[in-house]
């Protein structure tokens, strides 16, 4: 009997509730003949979480086999209630000894989930859990754990991919100090930095905390510069969070955007005080069975639970209605109808008892849940690999009249619009709710010379080349319209610079600036304590001196272009190319070679000088002692052109180095040298060259470095003054032409803006620096404030004193030599015949014998007497071999042979007739 009263008003509900929750004990089973599956579940009824789980669960039994009355089996579920880690091991050995269920739900507490895995599996008994979420638990690692959930490594990459779609690079948590809460974050926190997103700082609130500690903590969040608060924790310690932050101002002050997670996400709607609240949580597809399921579930829960402050379904009442009506149609597939076979498997067991026990249905009711498949009210349930399989993410914004989702997100196609839609977007729209913007106090050197850089034109105007590259790189920013700016000069009472660069810097350190733009250099030293963006101009220290124009009193300088064995190769060159055309024209009626021995030598050694003061051609005959001469002109040529330009630039440099120090040459005889004001280079002089500092004097303007250099050492001014190549370039820029740069260059990394350490905008920064530099943006800005660009290293003059200029030597110029000398050999063997005039002789010999020793064809020879045939080969020996060809005539009226005069015989005529002989 029940000893409950009941109205007539209430009978209908109380028939409703008896329905929903079929609590059947094994000994009052209304039909004896359907097979009996016990189940337990784990929670605290007590709970939100828990009143939700097991309203859906009952109603889930219910639901089901109101649907399917024909099934063979039925689901018996035993509730207990556990509030804590040792009461839910009592409660899961009583559903294991005493109940002998063949499935547990649960547990809720996730503490206490490995301890029940544990014994679930050495009682061959399936954990099906849709509230742990946690990676620590892995059915992989445990075949009897099933999880109807998703977890948290599905979440937190919905979360980056949604931060990075949005635009936000750096975010602050707050989340619950709870094993769950902390090992969620360590998850969450290495997603984010994989998808380049910067935690500046993690709040941890215990479940424990005062409303003033809540309170405390907000308001040192208030002074962070962070603005994008990422929120993870429980509905009875978030509700509290935004409530406190409501009572600040940080709900519907500008500059603050709130982020939660699932945890939270799912008690949303039973909050107050989070309006604008961006959110993400598992999509729930809407359908007319989940809209009546939701009707009746208030309903009931009304009767269940008359007291619970729950007003409202979530995702994980929906897994566990799913999950039962999966677990119904498992148990079903096994057909277990034999009363004998479950008895046998619900024998009598105790916890030491769990590892022999032989179950049947266990292993069976594992493998059918992997097989399950159904279109639930949380949408598609399938197990795969233990686990959930994953579906879709909502990020949804809280609006004044409720919620409104914006984007989607899933693993394949990431964040589109549309759920359905083929379309995938890189960043969300962000016009339709507020976005944070972060505040930049930026510290700028104050700058009494090279104004070029930084100026401050009046109280609030700056301008300059670095303040132009860092306007030009901020408009290049994804995130520009939640970034804001304001220059502060770092100034002392006088108006002039408040210390030394590495103060200034040290100043983000202090916190007073959250960024330095200026001309500041990158170098070791300054980044243990900042952190410099790309640099957006290169840059090196060098020395800037003073030119005197001397002259040069070197007597035989003007034989040091060339190296010795040059000049002989020339001189060598000379004489063969004289030599040459001398056997060329030996041989023509050219009287220019002719005469005594002495007159040919002379001319042999003078001709090739005369050629070049006078390159006429009738001085030679022959046509290839013309080719010759216009090789040698051509050879000449270049020699002068090269002899020239080494000659000059010797006399030229030579000049300049008269009035070039090294350092070591300085710091020997006592000079001073100048260095800018308030830069690193002081340090570097003393730390690095060795200087010392009573030999140091400080130079602002462009104006005190030329009266400093034009005094000299000796007049109280410098003998050089280090500075960067950039400031160099813009002295010379005004004062050229008396001065130079010269030495070494020490190379350091540049001008960069300084951030503080582990800032995200450098990254940002140095990317936009980037595009500007690869766009052709940076270039421009250069020219138009100096006029050329500052960072081109490679036109900085260097000239060291220690080094000698190079001489030329033969092997420099060994290729033109070998072209010239063979051209040469090639037109003297071709014009003197020395080397053809032989075989070709002998040719025409051998051919006049071959042709006298072949028998009479028709043409014959004409007898000729003993007398002509002596003087025709006499005339051919004294001409030596003039003769050019034979010639003969073929007509019918020749009857002799031509004759000649002895010397002068030009060929044989041969008579070819018939009728001869």
């Amino acid at each position: 009997m029940l000893s409950l009263r009941l109205t007539f008003f209430h009978l209908p509900f109380f028939f409703l509730l008896f329905g929903a929750c079929r609590v059947i004990k094994s000994e009052t089973v209304a039909d004896e003949s359907k097979s009996l599956v016990h189940i337990g579940a784990v929670f605290d009824v007590d709970s939100a979480q828990g009143a939700i789980a097991e309203t859906c669960m009952c109603m889930a039994i219910s639901d089901f086999y109101d649907m399917h009355s024909t099934y063979q089996t039925r689901l018996a579920l035993h509730t207990r209630t556990s509030k804590d880690l040792v009461g839910t091991a009592a409660a899961v050995e009583d559903l294991l000894k005493n109940v002998k269920v063949h499935a547990v739900l649960g547990p809720q507490i996730s503490e206490a989930a490995p301890l029940v895995i544990e014994l679930g599996a050495k009682a061959h008994v399936p954990v099906i859990s849709f509230f742990s979420t946690s990676l620590n638990l892995s059915p992989l690692k445990n075949h009897y754990f099933i999880r109807a959930a998703q977890d948290d490594s599905v979440e937190v990459k919905a979360i980056a991919a949604t931060l990075q779609g949005l635009g936000w690079d750096e975010v602050v948590i707050v989340y619950e100090d709870s094993d769950d809460g902390n090992l969620f974050i360590s998850h969450l926190v290495t997603s984010l930095l994989k998808n380049d997103i910067g935690v500046s700082y993690k709040s941890a609130i215990s479940t424990t905390a005062e409303d003033f500690q809540i309170s405390s903590e907000l308001s040192m969040l208030m002074t962070r510069k962070t603005r994008v608060f990422i929120v993870h924790m429980t509905s009875s310690l978030g509700s509290r969070l935004f409530a406190l932050a409501d009572k600040v101002d940080m709900m519907s002050a500008q500059g603050y955007v709130w982020f939660i997670t699932t945890a939270l996400s799912n008690s949303l709607k039973a909050m107050d005080s989070m309006e604008g609240v961006l959110g993400i949580r598992p999509h729930v597809p809407n359908s007319k069975d989940l809209e009546n399921f939701n009707m009746r579930w208030k309903s009931n829960l009304h009767l269940m639970k008359p007291n619970s402050l729950v007003t409202e379904l979530n995702i994980s009442g929906l897994w566990a209605y799913d999950m039962i009506w999966a677990l119904a149609m498992a148990v079903e597939r096994i057909e277990v109808t034999n009363s004998n076979f479950l008895m046998e498997n619900a024998r009598e067991i105790t916890v030491k008892d769990f590892a022999g026990s032989s179950r049947r249905i266990g292993p069976r009711l594992v493998n059918e849940m992997l097989n399950i498949k159904l279109k639930g009210l949380s949408g598609e349930f399938h197990v795969v690999n233990g686990q959930l399989k994953t579906s879709a993410f909502e990020i949804f914004n809280v609006t004044e009249k409720g919620e409104r989702v914006v984007e989607y997100w899933t693993p394949d196609k990431r964040i589109s619009r549309r759920l359905y839609s083929r379309e995938s977007i890189r960043k969300i729209n962000t016009e339709k709710y507020h976005v944070p913007t972060i505040h930049l106090n930026i510290g700028i050197p104050v700058k009494t010379g090279f104004n070029e850089f930084v100026d401050e034109e009046s109280f609030d105007q700056f301008t300059g080349f670095s303040i132009e590259v860092f306007r030009a790189a901020y408009k290049k920013l994804e995130s520009k319209n939640s970034i804001s700016f304001q220059f502060l000069p770092f100034k002392n009472a006088t108006g002039g610079m408040n210390g030394s660069y590495c103060e200034l810097l040290n100043q983000i350190k202090k916190k007073k600036y959250d960024a330095v733009v200026g001309d500041t250099t990158i170098y070791s030293n300054r980044t243990l304590g900042v952190d410099f963006t790309m640099p957006y101009s290169e840059s090196g220290m060098t020395m800037l001196v003073p030119i005197k124009h001397g002259q040069v009193r070197k007597m035989w300088i003007f034989l040091q272009p060339w190296s010795w064995d040059l000049w002989l190769t020339v001189f060598a060159s000379f004489i063969f190319m004289g030599l040459t055309i001398r056997i060329m024209e030996h041989r023509t009626e050219n009287i220019t070679f002719t005469g005594s021995r002495n007159r040919q030598l002379g001319m042999t050694l003078w001709f090739p000088f005369s050629a070049l003061a006078i390159p006429q051609r009738e001085l030679v005959v022959n046509d290839w002692s013309r080719f010759v001469l216009v090789i040698w002109i051509g050879l000449a040529v270049i020699l002068m052109q090269i002899y020239t330009a080494s000659l000059s630039t010797m006399l030229t440099v030579n000049g300049l180095r008269r009035t070039f120090m090294s350092v070591e040459e300085l710091k020997e005889k006592s000079y001073k040298v100048g260095y800018q004001k308030d830069s690193y280079v002081q340090s570097f002089l003393t730390d690095h060259l060795g200087f010392d500092n009573s030999n140091l004097q400080e130079v602002s303007t462009s104006e005190e470095y030329y009266n400093a250099l034009s005094k000299g050492p000796h007049k109280g001014g410098v003998a050089a003054i280090f500075d960067e190549i950039p400031y160099i370039r813009v002295f010379l820029s005004k004062y050229g032409s008396n001065y130079m740069m010269a030495g070494p260059i020490y190379r350091t990394d540049g001008f960069g803006f300084a951030f503080p350490k582990g800032s995200r905008l450098v990254s940002n920064f140095s990317r936009a620096i980037l595009s500007l530099i690869e766009e052709g943006n940076m270039s421009k800005i250069e020219t138009r404030y100096f006029g050329h660009e500052i960072a081109n290293l490679g036109v900085a003059s260097q000239i060291s004193p220690d080094n000698d200029h190079p001489r030329l030597s033969t092997s420099s110029l060994a290729g033109l030599f070998i072209i010239a000398g063979f051209t040469t050999l090639l037109a003297l063997v071709i014009s003197e015949g020395y080397l053809l005039g032989k075989p070709v002789g002998l040719v025409k010999q051998l051919s006049k014998r071959y042709l006298s020793s072949q028998p009479p064809n028709n043409t014959e020879l004409v007898p000729q007497s003993t007398a002509q045939v002596n003087a025709v080969e006499n005339s051919q020996a004294s001409a030596g071999d003039v003769s050019t060809g034979i010639s003969c005539q073929a007509d019918e009226n020749s009857q002799a042979l031509m004759e000649g005069s002895a010397g002068h015989s030009r060929g044989i005529s041969c008579q070819t007739d018939e009728n001869i002989w």
